[in-house]
């Protein structure tokens, strides 16, 4: 067995996201929405609500850089903020059925192009690939523990 190339593991993993957005950004003719922000929206899926400040620590971001985000994505019809019944001072934010439907569109526009482009590829290689999913998720979330250790620290 070989040791992974974590080098070159790194190196395809973030051209391949910006290649896989673009495409379907394309495909779909979805206005440019910076990962950032797709994040957030995948962070609160239809009929939930979170604060500015869960949203910053489940994303890793700073508070402020998540204000500047939901301010911008408030002004684009992606969020809404409101205060919470029985504590004003608490802004709870939800994303709006135009978030949601664009993000549905690009996750049907993002399948069929990584079906489409896994359909070129030898048997061998979307077996490789179908193979490596379970492994590729657990990485994710071993990435996850470590940023959220170190955040602790």
């Amino acid at each position: 067995m070989t040791d992974l190339d974590a080098a070159r593991l790194a190196s395809v993993i973030s051209p391949l996201r910006r290649t896989l957005l673009a495409a379907a950004r394309a495909a779909e003719h979805l206005p440019e929405i910076p990962d950032a922000q797709i994040e957030i929206i995948r962070a609160l899926p239809a009929g939930t609500v979170a604060g500015s400040g869960e949203l910053a620590r489940q994303l890793g971001l700073s508070r402020s850089t998540v204000s500047n985000l939901l301010t911008t994505m408030e002004a684009g019809g992606l969020i809404e903020r409101s205060t919470r019944s029985g504590d004003r001072r608490r802004i709870e934010i939800r994303t709006t059925a135009r978030a949601h439907d664009l993000f549905d569109r690009f996750d049907l526009a993002s399948s069929a192009l990584v079906t489409d482009a896994a359909a070129t590829l030898s048997s061998t290689d979307r077996a490789a690939l179908a193979a490596a999913l379970p492994a590729l998720e657990r990485l994710r979330e071993a990435l996850q523990r470590l940023r959220t250790t170190e955040e602790i620290v």
